[in-house]
């Protein structure tokens, strides 16, 4: 019986081996992927940081362009003025073309907002400019018969400072606005690469708990081998006791029988060696 005990004891502590090297092994693989999910976690705040300045880079740079656009819009509101006293004043004398020179730098920038903001082709985009350019010519040859004016020719002068200062105001308007555009290109990505760490990190801090979750079952199991290796040596400790206990017993009957039989020579009158005086010493015979 001991010797089966100690046998499962053998097979318990191999177990309770395994489970303590498994459990070592999976709090290794949390502690990889909680480091992971930290780095990502990291990554991802970084990230959102740049989104966060690219959005009031291109928050600012917005108010500025609307700012921009307002000062435009009053330069062309006073150009525009101009020129209707302009055409009104062709109107009296006769001579007004088909179309003002208030509608053909509308048509002008019409045009112009289309070329910037959408895609043509080759032959198309030759054509546009082409257009504009006969609208552009139309103007000057209007512009021409008012100069003749001294009076038309002062306002038209003045219009044309207008004009020109709405048209250094568009270009700046539109070169804002693309940087605005980059901008908000670039937070658009700082967003996306934010939440592709997000779900790597989420990933990585699933596999941490499972991990974890494994590690701690591992561990559960490796403490119940310790307390069944502690309850075998208890009762195999008890075991070697008892059998101590007995050989001792039967021992110590088989020197009192002996002791007795010499002690029985001694009675009868027989010489007794050194050792069977020990022996009935030990016996405590005499």
């Amino acid at each position: 019986m001991l010797n089966d005990l100690i046998e499962k004891r053998k097979k318990v502590l191999a177990e309770s081996e395994q489970h303590k090297n498994r459990r070592n092994e999976l709090n290794a693989l949390a502690s990889k992927n909680a480091r992971e999910r930290n780095a990502l976690n990291a990554q991802t705040r970084e990230f959102v940081e740049e989104a966060q300045r690219h959005k009031e880079l291109r928050d600012k740079i917005n108010e500025e362009v609307q700012a921009l656009k307002e000062q435009r819009n009053e330069y062309n509101e006073k150009a525009n003025a101009l020129f209707e006293e302009l055409e009104a004043f062709k109107r009296e004398h006769g001579n007004l073309r088909n179309r003002g020179i208030k509608e053909l730098q509308k048509q002008i920038e019409h045009l112009e907002f289309k070329q910037q903001t959408e895609v043509y082709s080759a032959d198309k985009e030759r054509e546009l400019i082409e257009k504009i350019k006969h609208l552009k010519a139309s103007i000057k040859d209007q512009e021409a018969e008012l100069e003749q004016n001294k009076e038309m020719r002062a306002k038209l002068a003045e219009a044309r400072e207008y004009r020109r200062h709405a048209s250094e105001l568009h270009k700046a308007v539109t070169e804002k606005a693309e940087i605005a555009q980059q901008h908000h290109d670039l937070m658009v990505e700082a967003y996306r690469k934010a939440d592709k760490s997000r779900e790597e990190a989420d990933a990585a801090h699933r596999r941490f708990v499972e991990a974890q979750e494994a590690a701690d079952e591992e561990h559960k199991l490796f403490i119940a081998c310790q307390k069944e290796i502690r309850d075998y040596d208890k009762v195999i400790s008890g075991l070697r006791k008892k059998t101590r206990r007995t050989r001792i017993t039967r021992e110590q009957k088989a020197v009192r029988k002996e002791a007795e039989r010499i002690f029985e020579q001694f009675r009868s009158g027989e010489k007794l060696t050194t050792d069977d005086l020990l022996l009935l010493q030990r016996a405590k015979l005499i």
